[in-house]
């Protein structure tokens, strides 16, 4: 089960710089968008198979309504702290800022790739870029 709210514990001495919640209306326009994309998707499937085609659209809107609906209790309550040592995100997740080689955008998303390869996604943020310039801000101090 997915527990958005497990952390790993403050190391002695680390601070808390800043925390990254996942933003409400960023979930919403990201889930909307999934859903017409899908629907187009879906419709030009069926059409290509011969079957119904308009039906793709109320099925992609209501399974996307759904998985939203589902999923937002845990999306939501999400967060990652920035700490002056490393990154802390949910179900325990951690990345020293000293060995974060990449940030990368994804959408609504910040994308943290460290040097032994694990990669993390910090969701749903409502300003992704001054996010990931904030941790880069962070990082240059964290090396070395």
């Amino acid at each position: 089960m997915y527990e958005p709210q497990t952390r790993a514990p403050l190391k002695d001495g680390e601070q808390v710089i800043a925390r990254f919640d996942a933003d409400r209306a960023t979930y919403i326009r990201d889930h909307v968008v999934m859903a017409a994309v899908l629907a187009v998707g879906a419709m030009v499937a069926l059409q290509l198979m011969g079957e119904v085609w308009w039906v793709g659209a109320p099925a992609a809107l209501l399974a996307i309504g759904v998985r939203a609906f589902y999923l937002a209790s845990d999306d939501l309550t999400a967060y990652w702290e920035l700490t002056d040592q490393r990154l802390l995100g949910p179900q325990g997740r951690a990345a020293r800022l000293a060995e974060i080689k990449e940030l990368r955008t994804l959408g609504s998303a910040v994308q943290i790739i460290t040097d032994a390869g694990d990669k993390h996604l910090m969701k749903y943020l409502a300003d992704k870029n001054g996010t990931r310039d904030q941790i880069e801000r962070h990082m240059a101090g964290g090396r070395g």
